[in-house]
């Protein structure tokens, strides 16, 4: 296995199913890296659906029994929170959802994105074929350590990750496989 100077992104004590990524490698090819999301993107999607669960529970006690009074203002607050968790829900459950599908990775030949739930959706990019990579991060994202990164490829070819954990670990990565690769 070739050393790229970056450390493999892998989960102790966690047995996967062998991935995308893994039954995609060609003959001589390695996993050098994969992206996961920063835990931020779980503290968010946990966030949007229990912040609104806590509320509906505060008002559902401070209101007490006049909950199913109409002309109670406390009715309609609890109806309008309960459209909020019910929206939180949704976000929860689609956020999750790409979370548990999607694949980033680089390998000793490729960039390497699927994702899907049903469809399955996969963009590579050969690494000779990589033109350019930018990094995306806010502010906060800079104190975390959590960012976009969007690739080019040539042609129209054009790739941006979600927010992934350590997206300059991620470039640093790509670029030293297309060193390796051209030196070979």
């Amino acid at each position: 296995m070739p050393k790229y100077g970056v450390k493999m992104a892998q989960r102790p004590g966690r047995i996967e199913m062998a991935s995308y990524i893994d039954q995609s490698l060609g003959a001589g090819e390695t996993v050098i890296l994969r992206a996961h999301f920063h835990w931020l993107y779980l503290f968010y999607a946990w966030g949007v659906f229990l912040l609104p669960l806590f509320v509906l529970i505060g008002l559902y006690i401070h209101a007490g029994t006049t909950i199913l009074n109409w002309s109670n203002p406390s009715t309609w607050l609890i109806l309008l929170v309960a459209l909020w968790l019910l929206l939180g829900a949704i976000t929860f459950v689609q956020m999750m959802v790409r979370k548990w599908t999607t694949e980033l990775g680089i390998t000793s030949h490729r960039f390497v994105e699927r994702y899907g739930l049903f469809t399955l959706r996969s963009n590579e990019i050969a690494l000779p074929n990589i033109e350019g990579v930018k990094v995306r991060q806010s502010f906060l994202g800079r104190i975390f350590g959590f960012g976009t990164v969007q690739i080019e490829g040539t042609g129209v070819d054009s790739v941006t990750t979600p927010h992934i954990a350590d997206p300059v670990g991620f470039v640093r990565a790509i670029q030293t496989a297309k060193e390796h690769l051209a030196a070979l």
